[in-house]
């Protein structure tokens, strides 16, 4: 796994499986995550932290301070995902409909094992916060932490935070300066026509037909509007249109996300939509109405910090298993907003190719325990090197 893992956390990997395992079983969605948030206060407060609960519900902040000095925020997510889980192994989700699909059971874990190792040395002189957030999944619990006062309460210097990658092979951390994971805009479009019998089109205006020339057409934001250099994506993921075989509805709904790496293109792809849902369904002789919500801004690593997480991976498992101006990725991240705010890295830890290496959000995926204990390793060492060099 690596040379530099740390020894004293490697000793207490079953442990960390038994926690981690705890918590896939017992999966909760966004702002409801009560029994995850219960456990991590309580080991927080076992290990001599100061203890912070509220923060967008069931947010968890743990606080270590050891004199004056600088100060680092670590922060894991906890939430899981609306979907049923396909997995047959004994952790697998005792919750209908609810899954962690994407590790952020193991998010928790790795950065808990990582606030028991540092209370019990605390060889710094400075302040960690680790910070547990809800609602990563699509709700915003980044932006609502914030907008409850996160950073005017817990004034970290940076934050970092981290997330497993399934297909980077276990061992391996990924990360680069600039745009990290991709902005999203989710959006609705509403179509209405006049509905009309199935035998008799030309009494109304169908509005499945306009919803069918919008989709074509959105893809023409990326092949036509955007610079072929610049990424960007629009997926309509859902459609919503009658209930009859016989029946015209009088509306549609659409939804999905516009997907991009820059502001100047996030506008440009939110303006082209607009116009091509209003333009097209005006000349079909309907009307369009868009609305946005659940947006992320793209992850920016800011280019000093990402320096010092790539410094600190390749310590761990060597030059060779570090890449350090890995590709963006196209998902999106909450992250993002604490990023506005302070300077700090998103990096990714590999998760593999074997069990468990399946993609997240996917019903077989599960997390690889086997990367708890470098996981946590990787946020000791990070949190050690980054108050050195701000003392």
């Amino acid at each position: 796994m690596g040379l530099g893992v740390i020894e004293e956390i490697a000793a207490t990997g079953q442990q960390l499986t038994a926690w981690r395992r705890d918590l896939h079983a017992h999966p909760e969605l966004a702002f409801e995550e009560q029994r995850t948030s219960d456990f991590v206060a309580t080991q927080l407060a076992s290990f001599g932290l100061q203890v912070h609960r509220g923060l967008a519900t069931t947010g968890v902040v743990g606080t270590l301070s050891r004199g004056a000095g600088p100060r680092v925020g670590l922060r894991a997510d906890m939430d899981a995902l609306p979907m049923q889980e396909a997995n047959q192994f004994a952790h697998r989700s005792q919750h209908e409909g609810k899954m962690h699909a994407c590790g952020h059971d193991g998010h928790t874990v790795m950065l808990l094992a990582a606030a028991r190792y540092l209370a019990e040395h605390a060889d710094f002189s400075g302040t960690v916060d680790f910070i547990f957030q809800p609602a990563e999944e699509a709700a915003g619990g980044a932006r609502v932490m914030l907008n409850d006062g996160l950073f005017d309460e817990f004034p970290v210097d940076a934050v970092f935070g981290m997330h497993n990658w399934p297909g980077l092979p276990a061992g391996q951390f990924a990360m680069r300066p600039g745009p990290m994971m991709a902005a999203l805009d989710c959006f609705d479009i509403r179509i209405e026509g006049i509905g009309a019998h199935g035998a008799l089109p030309h009494q109304g205006i169908d509005p499945v037909v306009v919803a069918a020339q919008i989709v074509s057409a959105t893809q023409t934001l990326v092949s036509r509007r955007i610079d072929p250099l610049q990424a960007a994506v629009v997926s309509v993921t859902r459609m919503d249109a009658g209930h009859a075989y016989n029946i015209i509805p009088d509306h549609v709904s659409l939804a999905g996300g516009l997907r991009c790496l820059t502001e100047e293109v996030r506008l440009e792809l939110r303006a082209g939509l607009k116009r091509i849902a209003t333009g097209v369904s005006q000349a079909l002789g309907a009307t369009a109405t868009v609305t946005f919500s659940g947006g992320h801004p793209a992850v920016l690593n800011s280019s000093a910090e990402t320096k010092l997480a790539a410094e600190v991976a390749t310590g761990i498992v060597g030059d060779a298993h570090v890449h350090p101006n890995h590709e963006p990725i196209m998902g999106s991240e909450d992250f993002a907003f604490m990023l506005q705010e302070r300077p700090g890295c998103y990096v990714f830890v590999g998760n593999g190719d074997g069990d468990g290496g399946c993609m997240v959000h996917n019903p077989r995926y599960d997390f690889n325990d086997d990367i708890l204990p470098l996981g946590a390793t990787y946020w000791v060492r990070l949190a050690e090197r980054f108050l050195a060099a701000r003392a």
